[in-house]
């Protein structure tokens, strides 16, 4: 297959530098360290269909022609952005002319597939006419059909790392072949860290940010850090919007105010912020965290987070942020009780579990003179007349029920003194 590349005589850096190798191949020790079963089952030639899930940049295609390789299987590749069934189609027919040798079909992108076309590959799956191997930077569980994935498992690739991205750059820069190595050129120590911070754990970023800085080298060869610097002016930092890395990230926030550690929940909101998230979405995780998780160990929460939430919608970036900080470092720093949501969490389970009990007469209005003759609020009991201001021993509760008991406040902030009031009135009850 012809292309642009191919046409033109250029090869980018990223695309000379793909390893020959399972050897080479950098990160991933996960579940390619010597002993993990993905490289137990390559060594032994046995291949089963997978998916490879992680974010661009990770080598998810270079693992899986990798695997054919080393395999000595045939590599056939599909992109779900450019194809359709009848490439499907004739891709299997392809491998099925390949008598005696096994096919490894690559799908890039299977997600953005529909279900029909996931549907294309299982009977090929199954009769073995070709190992599936699909590239996905979405969730699997999400967006492909279950079908497919009970034929197939699921490996998650990771960023690369600190080390492996300094590695990749190292091996550019001298390989003489396939990288710069001709070129004799040098990284400063700090140009090297802003190439790393850039790349962000994607490989092919890097190797594509090296080659564009290399022709700002000076007369000895020498790459400084404020050449980088300038031309990589986007910091780069991994964030998507709209993926698992969004709900991943204020998974990670809403868990940090939980646990009431206030720096990694700043820290979490920064990046969302950096990433272009929205602060409001953080604001309003704030005043659902106010609820389920402060609740009235300190009900001041909820009136900050509500503010925060004025305040941003009034002074909007930058200076609105400090509102989302500050409710953030409140939050996080109050004491936690999730006493109210397990309370309504009990009480909604119970509601859509009953019948639809009546309300006792007692508790209704009386309006008319023929709702006052069916007993409509007789015998209640006006709280304000008692003492103390409470009824003690009036039932709130439909006849039919047991008296449940929802709300159980803890021993923290306020709910200490709510939860010595309810035991003074229920004594107060029982003695009545």
């Amino acid at each position: 297959m012809n292309t642009l590349f191919a046409s033109s005589g250029y090869e980018p850096l990223a695309a000379r530098m793909r390893p020959k190798t399972i050897e080479d191949y950098l990160g991933q020790e996960h579940i390619l360290a010597k002993g993990k079963p993905l490289r137990e089952a390559l060594a032994k030639g046995v291949l089963h269909s997978m998916i490879f899930w992680g974010p661009p940049g990770v080598g998810k295609t270079t693992l899986a022609q990798l695997i054919a390789i080393s395999t000595d299987a045939h590599f056939e590749t599909l992109s779900a952005v450019l194809s359709g069934v009848k490439d499907i189609r004739e891709a299997v027919a392809r491998a099925k002319q390949r008598v005696g040798r096994k096919t490894v079909l690559f799908v890039d992108e299977v997600h953005r597939f529909n279900k029909s076309q996931q549907d294309a590959f299982l009977p090929h799956i199954e009769d073995g006419t070709v190992i599936f191997i699909g590239a996905t930077t979405e969730n699997p569980s999400f967006e492909l059909n279950n079908a497919l994935l009970s034929r197939a498992r699921v490996y998650v690739l990771k960023p690369l790392g600190h080390d492996a991205i300094g590695q990749l750059l190292d091996e550019a820069l001298h390989h003489p072949q396939r990288g710069l190595g001709e070129r004799q050129l040098q990284l400063e120590p700090a140009a090297k860290e802003i190439l790393i911070r850039y790349a962000d754990g994607d490989g092919r970023k890097a190797l594509n940010a090296l080659e564009i800085v290399a022709d700002l080298a000076k007369d000895n060869g020498m790459i400084n850090a404020y050449a980088v610097q300038g031309i990589l002016a986007d910091t780069g930092r991994r964030f998507d919007k709209g993926a698992d890395t969004f709900y991943d990230t204020i998974s990670a926030f809403h868990k940090s105010v939980r646990g009431s550690n206030p720096d990694a929940a700043l820290y979490w909101a920064a990046r969302i912020v950096d990433g272009g998230g929205d602060p409001l979405y953080v604001i309003r995780r704030l005043v659902a965290i106010a609820s389920e998780d402060i609740g009235n160990a300190d009900p001041r929460a909820l009136e900050v987070a509500i503010n925060a939430w004025h305040a941003f919608e009034r002074l909007g970036a930058p200076e609105g942020l400090l509102a989302l900080a500050q409710a953030t470092v409140y939050c996080a720093c109050a004491p936690k009780s999730n006493a109210v949501y397990k309370a309504w969490s009990a009480a909604m389970a119970q509601v859509q579990n009953s019948p639809s009990y009546p309300v006792p007469n007692h508790l209704r209005n009386a309006p008319t003179v023929l709702m006052g003759s069916l007993g409509y609020g007789k015998n209640y009991r006006y709280a304000h007349d008692e003492p103390n201001a409470y009824a003690a021993g009036e039932r709130y509760f439909p006849e039919e029920m047991t008296m449940p008991s929802y709300y159980q406040p803890n021993e923290r902030g306020l709910e200490i003194k709510i939860k010595q009031k309810l035991a003074w009135l229920k004594g107060l009850d029982e003695t009545n």
